[in-house]
């Protein structure tokens, strides 16, 4: 393909050539050369051409994590299932540094590379994308991935992620999570392991020296299940927080199980007292899981017991407080899919009635007099009976 440009503009060196609408026949290596009184120029230098959005984007993951310590290296992958033969990952910034590789595939369908980056270094912002394309027209490209950055992580001091509905959730409801911190971070980061979205938010400071950020997920889906970690950062820095704790959401009502909850020796014990809460199924659960009402991080988790044909797990307590009380409930789940749960127990209320009030030193010395005074009077009476008994019994003897 040539194009002719005979009267190039001022400067008299150079010219333009204009493509009006971009197809995917344009794509190519480019060269140009020019025509003066000593005839053709040399070529120039080649240009490549290439031409994106011709299929499908690929999807972009760092493994294990988009959150990376400083210092160390990741790898980031670049999939899809058209069949890709080559992919490509670009580094947007200044640099606009790109690496290529060859796809493999894998038996599940899909065609993949891993791009080794790193040492990462909080100086500058890490962003990615990448292209797919076929061997056969290499500056044909599919559309570009989402855009994926990497967070770099450090040593600053971790902030708390917390649920304030609860671990367990229902498809349909909605889900809010709060990283909060004391250090007074500008902004945080949600990440799910093993997920592709890295959620971001400004803080805000709900009084002086606190600073969090809610992240609202929802509707539930089953896609929610999974372990999630914050981080903070402050505006002024490239260089996140250490990870929050992890804290795991569980979906409730997604295996076909209704466990049966009950209590040992009964569901009013005194205070002071130990109880037991047992968790039963007829069918083979691997793990059995205790929540109380009102309490959005009391969860326990235990493994099955397989005993007289049910599978089960015991959960003691004691010596019980006031605090132990309130509604439990109780899911089973499985090893193979850890973050769903059955459908819930019927509620099961506990009481925990009060222990013997103590009572003051003032108290108990008025206590032991009022209850010594009876004693006191009976022993005179036994007394005056003895003494009457024998004055009777002389008198008896005198007479006869």
């Amino acid at each position: 393909m040539t194009w002719h440009q005979q009267s190039p503009p001022e400067p008299r060196n150079k010219t333009n050539f204009f493509i009006p609408s971009m197809r995917e026949h344009y794509a190519g290596t480019y060269r140009c050369h020019y025509l003066s009184s000593a005839g053709w120029s040399e070529l120039s230098d080649p240009l490549e051409l290439v031409v994106t959005g011709a299929y499908r984007e690929p999807t972009l993951s760092a493994l294990p994590s988009p959150v990376v310590t400083s210092g160390e290296n990741v790898t980031i992958q670049c999939s899809s299932r058209l069949g890709f033969q080559r992919f490509i990952l670009i580094e947007e910034g200044e640099n606009k540094l790109s690496w290529m590789l060859d796809s493999q595939e894998l038996s599940n369908g899909l065609f993949l590379a891993l791009f080794a980056v790193g040492p990462v270094a909080p100086s500058h912002r890490w962003m990615f994308r990448c292209h797919g394309y076929y061997r056969n027209i290499t500056q044909v490209w599919s559309e570009p991935s989402d855009t994926m950055e990497i967070l770099v992580s450090g040593v600053s001091r971790k902030p708390s992620l917390l649920t304030l509905q609860g671990p367990v959730v229902a498809p349909g409801e909605t889900l809010t999570l709060q990283c909060r911190s004391d250090v007074g971070y500008d902004r945080f980061a949600l990440y799910k392991e093993q997920g592709h979205d890295l959620l971001q938010r400004s803080g805000r400071q709900p009084q002086a020296g606190l600073s969090q950020a809610n992240f609202t997920l929802g509707p539930v889906r089953v896609s929610h299940g999974g372990q999630y970690r914050c981080y903070g950062a402050h505006n002024l820095s490239s260089e996140w927080s250490a990870p929050s704790d992890p804290l795991d959401i569980l979906i409730a009502g997604q295996i076909p199980d209704r466990p049966f909850l009950s209590v040992q020796p009964g569901p009013t014990v005194a205070s002071g007292k130990n109880v037991t809460l047992l968790c039963q199924s007829r069918s083979p659960m691997d793990t059995f899981l205790l929540t109380k009402e009102g309490a959005a991080h009391h969860l326990l988790r235990l493994r099955s017991e397989h005993r007289a044909q049910q599978h089960q797990a015991e959960f003691p307590m004691g010596p019980v407080t006031s605090a132990h009380a309130g509604t439990y409930r109780c899911y089973s789940s499985h090893r193979f899919f850890p973050y769903l749960l059955s459908h819930s127990s019927d509620p099961l209320e506990l009481v925990v009635s009060g222990g013997a009030e103590t009572l003051s030193p003032s108290q108990n010395q008025t206590d032991s007099k009022t209850t010594s005074h009876p004693q006191d009077y009976t022993v005179e009476n036994l007394i005056r009976m003895a003494v009457a008994g024998l004055v009777l019994v002389v008198l008896g003897i005198l007479l006869f």
